[in-house]
């Protein structure tokens, strides 16, 4: 199952063509959680160097709603998700950590924190989000 699952998960991401892009890498996947990683350089940083909310926020979006799908079985659709950012973000590489909290038979209510790591390994937390997930179902043209 973990196999399948992880097949899943990243044939998922690989079709992403903006998570490609930023080089992000889908790093851990289980039921109802997910792990998303990018390494921080200069093309994703703000003026001041510090990491890109909008990066920052990408990677709590993208887990969240890879933690929803899996808790929910499926492709998924984030319906509504808040993000605070808690400190500038500044390290080596940035890590989205997501997971389930609530699940229905219709959506998952997820949460995630986002931390960077140093040089010397520490994590340290630079925002929290919060999130809805729904499946994604048919496309609707």
């Amino acid at each position: 199952m973990t196999t399948d699952l992880d097949a899943f998960a990243h044939g998922i991401f690989q079709a992403q063509p903006f998570s490609m892009f930023l080089g992000a890498e889908l790093t851990a996947v289980g039921p109802g959680t997910a792990e998303i990683r990018v390494v921080n350089r200069p093309e994703i940083q703000q003026q001041h160097g510090f990491v890109h909310g909008g990066v920052l926020s990408y990677l709590a979006d993208n887990a969240l709603t890879f933690a929803g799908g899996l808790a929910l079985g499926g492709d998924a659709l984030t319906a509504e998700y808040k993000i605070n950012y808690v400190r500038p973000a500044v390290g080596e590489v940035v890590i989205a950590r997501a997971e389930a909290t609530a699940t229905t038979r219709r959506q998952a209510v997820c949460q995630c924190s986002v931390y960077v790591v140093s040089e010397q390994g520490e994590e340290r937390l630079v925002a929290v989000a919060q999130g809805t997930i729904v499946s994604a179902g048919k496309k609707e043209g």
